[in-house]
C-alpha cells in the first residue's frame, strides 16, 4: 500500500484512502478531485500523450496550460499507463492491488480489452469499490452512447428551462441555452464521489462493490423540483419558469437577484423599497394574490432597483432579511470577503511553476481544515517511484 505523499494529509478525512482514476471526462476527473481535496491519494492513469483535458480550453495566456485541467488535477499524482499494451495492464493490476477505489469512465465497449470489465475486476479485487462514470450509465439502451456537455445539459432537462425569467423576457427568440462551463460534468462527478465514499465506508461489512453512475441522472436530479411538478400535470418551460415576483433585476451599476418566498421576506422587501403606497394594498398581504400579480409587482421592483447601486441594495436587503445577492465577476468572487473567510481558495502550482488561485474544495470540515495549496502533476511523474 502506498503511503500518502503529504505528511500533513495524515489528519485529513480521507487519509489512507488510495484512489486510481482512469478518466477522460470532467465528471470522472472531478470525482477524483473531490476525493483528493479530502486527503485521498489519487493516481491518474494517463495515456502516453497525456490526459485529453491537458489540452482543454480555456488555456492560460502566459503558459498555454489548461486552466480546466489545472483545477481538476490539483492534488493528484500522474502515472503513464497504456492499457493497449501488456505492460500497461500489468501496471494497472499493480495499482489496483493496493487501491480502495477505482474511478473509471472507459466506454463499455472498450472495457474488456482494457482489463476493466466490472465482473473481472470484482473477481480479481473483491475489496475494491469500482465506480463507473459514464454519460448515460453503463447499462440500458444508451450505455454505449457518447455524450458531451451540451448533450448532457439538455438530456438532464436544464436546457429546456433556459433562458428563463428576465433573460427570456428580454430575448424571447433565443434558442435553449447550455449553461456555461461543465455543469452536468460537475454534477456527475459530485454524485460519483459521494457514491464512491458510500460504498467504501460499507466495504468492511459488504466488501467491494460496483457502482454505476450516470451523468444524465445526476443532472436530472438537480432539476428534481421541475420533475415533481409533472405529478400535478404541470410542465415547466423556459417561457413560464420564473419566480412569481423577484428574480434577477438590473440595478444602477449591475445585476442583483432577490428571492422572497415567505411572508416575513415580503414584509422586509417592502421596507427595502421604502414602504411604497402600492404595497399597502390589503390584497397583497395574501401570498396567492401576490403570485397572481407577480408581473405587476416586478414592474415596481424594477423601477426602484434601476435607481440604486448594487452594493447598497444588497447591504440593506441582507440587513433587513431579504435574500439578495450581487452577480459578481470571477475576480470579485476570488477576492470576496466571505469566500476568503471560509478559506475556499488556495494556491495551485502548475507544471510550469506558475501559481494560481483555485477553489480547493466546495466545502470545509469544522475540525479538519483542508489544505490551502496543491500541485498539478507533470505527466508520468510517478514512473520512477513505481519502478523503485
Amino acid at each position: 500500500m502506498h503511503v500518502n505523499d503529504n505528511p500533513k494529509a495524515a489528519a485529513l478525512p480521507l487519509s489512507g484512502c488510495c484512489v486510481v482514476e482512469r478518466s477522460r471526462t470532467v465528471a470522472a476527473a472531478y470525482a477524483g478531485r473531490l476525493l483528493a481535496a479530502m486527503g485521498a491519494r489519487v493516481v491518474m492513469l494517463e495515456p502516453g500523450a497525456g490526459h485529453r483535458l491537458r489540452r482543454a480550453a480555456p488555456l492560460l495566456e502566459q503558459t498555454g496550460e489548461s486552466a480546466l485541467f489545472a483545477y481538476l488535477a490539483a492534488g493528484k499524482r500522474s502515472l503513464v499507463c497504456d492499457l493497449e499494451t501488456s505492460e500497461g495492464r500489468v501496471l494497472l493490476e499493480r495499482e489496483l492491488d493496493h487501491a480502495d477505489i477505482l474511478l473509471d469512465d472507459t466506454p463499455v465497449r472498450e472495457r474488456a480489452a482494457r482489463g476493466l470489465d466490472p465482473a473481472d475486476v470484482a473477481k480479481r479485487f473483491p475489496a475494491l469499490v469500482h465506480v463507473s462514470v459514464l454519460p448515460f450509465g453503463a447499462s440500458g439502451p444508451k450505455a454505449d452512447w457518447d455524450g458531451e456537455e451540451v448533450n448532457l445539459v439538455h438530456a438532464g432537462g436544464e436546457g429546456f428551462l433556459l433562458p428563463n425569467g428576465l433573460s427570456n423576457e428580454r430575448f424571447p427568440d433565443r434558442p435553449p441555452l447550455m449553461i456555461y462551463g461543465h455543469f452536468a460534468g460537475y454534477q456527475g462527478g459530485c454524485s460519483a464521489a459521494l457514491c464512491a465514499l458510500t460504498a467504501w465506508w460499507s466495504a468492511p461489512l459488504a466488501g467491494g462493490q460496483y457502482v454505476d453512475v450516470s451523468v444524465q441522472d445526476a443532472a436530472v436530479a438537480v432539476g428534481a423540483f421541475a420533475l415533481q411538478r409533472l405529478g400535478d400535470g404541470s410542465l415547466e418551460h423556459r417561457t413560464t419558469r420564473s419566480f412569481r415576483y423577484g428574480g434577477v433585476f438590473e440595478a444602477l451599476d449591475g445585476h442583483v437577484e432577490v428571492l422572497t418566498l415567505e411572508d416575513r421576506q415580503w414584509s422586509a422587501l417592502v421596507q427595502l423599497l421604502g414602504c411604497p403606497a402600492w404595497a399597502d394594498e390589503a390584497a397583497l398581504s395574501d401570498p396567492l394574490e401576490r403570485s397572481r400579480r407577480g408581473g405587476e409587482i416586478n414592474g415596481h421592483i424594477r423601477e426602484w432597483m434601476a435607481r440604486h447601486p448594487v452594493e447598497e441594495i444588497v447591504a440593506r436587503a441582507q440587513a433587513l432579511g431579504v435574500p439578495a445577492a450581487k452577480y459578481r465577476t470571477p475576480a470579485e468572487v476570488v477576492a470576496g470577503t466571505h469566500e476568503n473567510a471560509r478559506g475556499l481558495f488556495g494556491e495551485a502550482t502548475l507544471e510550469s511553476g506558475m501559481q494560481l488561485d483555485v477553489l480547493m474544495a466546495p466545502f470545509q470540515f469544522r475540525c479538519t481544515p483542508l489544505p490551502r495549496e496543491a500541485r498539478v502533476p507533470a505527466l508520468g511523474e510517478l514512473a520512477e517511484e513505481v519502478l523503485q
